[in-house]
């Protein structure tokens, strides 16, 4: 294969040994052990700026620098106490992480709520149109997230039954649940590839939309919708025959989460991360991984090397903020997202990338969204329409270049929720049809 290499040990790493001496023992290895750990790390918000990674036979040893969210160094002795006792939770003997690729997705039986997969080709709309489907069906989305990329879809969506709080049960209604939603992603062409799944489980929801872009195959479309993405990660794969491994070097624009969707794909593609080191302290990220199949093999064909490159490249833009950013934040009720997506809709903006999350009583959810024209440079009349129509204090826009945080309004009440409770009750009433 093209750029064999003779990569230098990294025992000669100082900083590394330094590291290594203050470590414990290291802990016993399995497959997927790395990605459970920067998951773990990922859950309690850190951000990992050195890390640096080695597994032997049957143990592993990895250290990681970490700040939290801005940046500083924890100091507080109860906080590191918590976050050891976390981790130890997660990881340790009485861990519920299990060896299987299918617990690493994190499935489980649950009671609270049921959930729902989906994908398929992205659309303008689309969103909007799932949510008022969910919304006649008598489902309220309680957490959701949906990824956009190379005109794909995915959406991982947690509902519950309208009037009972609970998961849907019912195995017919399940069933028109799922039907409704098919329909609705295939859109006008009944032939695209759509897929749909309707269970009553937990999941690990970013880990989740990985495997289903991955299985979707975004990563082929990828030639065909970059333009979005500035700079573009450099990625490559080169054999290092001497010791059969294969070292995968990655360099691209720093952002949260980044450690865990590189290693989250390797993970899926079945390669094992025998040793690396990962460099964040700057603009840009240094990763690199030496990697074998868990065959043992390295990466053994040109094809499956473009392919693992693809793969690595689509995880990393799959999470870039394509479009706008618009926060919401209220009162939490039955057909919100639907309202709230569908006004998008009808003013020309179309979803990205969304976070539904409902936190007790209240909704919090951001949006990523673009024009018409594909334009994250949202005419700012259309933005103030939006607001006016949801609510000044509801709705906040970041990151707009032009927009001037405007001053408090009359309460969100007088416009997107009132307007609607009052359609309804005209509705009820009769004197409205729909």
């Amino acid at each position: 294969m093209d750029g064999e290499t003779s990569c230098s040990s990294r025992d000669s790493d100082d900083e590394y040994q330094k590291f290594i001496q203050k470590m414990n023992p290291p802990s016993a290895n399995k497959y997927g052990i790395l990605l459970e750990v920067v998951q773990v790390l990922t859950e309690l918000q850190l951000i990992v700026k050195k890390a640096y990674i080695s597994s032997d036979g049957g143990w592993f040893m990895d250290v990681f620098n970490v700040t939290d969210q801005n940046g500083q160094k924890i100091m507080d002795e109860s906080v590191l106490d918590e976050i050891v006792k976390y981790i130890h939770k997660c990881l340790g003997a009485d861990s519920c992480f299990l060896p299987s690729r299918r617990r690493s997705v994190g499935v489980e039986p649950s009671s609270d709520y049921t959930l729902i997969e989906l994908t398929g080709t992205d659309r303008p709309g689309l969103l909007s149109e799932v949510s008022a489907v969910l919304t006649n069906l008598e489902c309220n989305v309680v957490n959701a997230e949906v990824w956009t990329h190379n005109k794909r879809a995915a959406a991982v969506m947690q509902v519950t039954d309208r009037k009972t709080g609970l998961a849907i049960s019912d195995t017919q209604r399940l069933a028109r649940i799922k039907e409704r939603l098919s329909y609705v992603f295939k859109g006008s062409n009944r032939s695209q590839d759509t897929k749909t799944t309707v269970t009553m489980g937990i999941t690990h929801t970013e880990r989740r939309l990985h495997q289903m872009m991955l299985e979707d195959r975004d990563y082929e479309r990828y030639d065909k919708d970059r333009t979005n993405v500035n700079p573009t990660p450099v990625v490559s794969v080169v054999n290092w025959l001497d010791k059969d491994y294969s070292v995968v070097n990655i360099r691209c624009k720093d952002r949260p989460k980044l450690l865990f969707d590189t290693v989250c794909t390797l993970t899926d593609m079945q390669y094992v991360v025998f040793h690396g080191s990962v460099d964040s302290e700057g603009p840009e990220a240094y990763q690199e991984y030496y990697i074998r199949h868990i065959d043992g093999s390295p990466v053994n064909s040109e094809a499956e090397r473009q392919r693992v490159i693809q793969c690595l490249e689509a995880a990393i833009e799959r999470r870039v903020s394509e479009g706008l950013k618009l926060e919401l934040s209220t009162g939490d009720r039955v057909g919100l997202l639907s309202d709230v997506t569908r006004i998008f809709r009808e003013n020309g903006l179309t979803v990205t990338r969304a976070e539904v999350s409902t936190r007790g009583d209240k909704a919090v959810n951001t949006f990523y969204v673009r024009d018409a024209a594909g334009s994250s440079a949202v005419d700012l009349k259309t933005l103030e329409a939006i607001r006016q129509e949801i609510g000044q204090t509801v709705l906040q826009v970041k990151g707009h270049p032009d927009h001037r945080k405007s001053p408090p309004q009359e309460s969100p009440s007088r416009f997107l929720f009132s307007s609607l409770f009052r359609q309804r009750s005209l509705y009820s009433l009769g004197l409205i049809r729909s």
